[in-house]
């Protein structure tokens, strides 16, 4: 992986766990409770599934800030980017990420 920041396995292991990881994806299992945050990190081009929806403060590395609603079911495809996030809602966010390694 040609990395472009901080890895969310290193920086943010508060809410991502790595499920599988190879050549080809890396599976996250991410779980914010309410008021979690994931530092910084970097993530290669990545699809994100809401399993349980709430609310997430995105802010990019350039400081634009942005707040999500994620609604369960959700499937969203991400292009590479450097974020950090935290949870403002009541609710615990949980979410799986694939990283496209390849």
């Amino acid at each position: 992986m040609d990395k472009k920041g901080p890895d969310p396995k290193v920086v943010a292991s508060n809410v991502y766990k790595a499920l599988l990881e190879n050549e080809r994806v890396r599976v996250f299992d991410v779980h914010f409770k309410p008021g979690a945050k994931a530092l910084m990190h970097w993530h290669p081009d990545h699809v994100a599934y809401i399993i349980t929806g709430g609310k997430l403060k995105v802010t990019e590395d350039d400081g634009k800030v942005t707040d999500m609603d994620l609604p369960a079911g959700q499937a969203v495809f991400l292009e590479s980017q450097s974020h950090e996030a935290v949870n403002i809602g009541n609710t615990d966010v949980h979410i799986v990420v694939v990283e496209l390694m390849k």
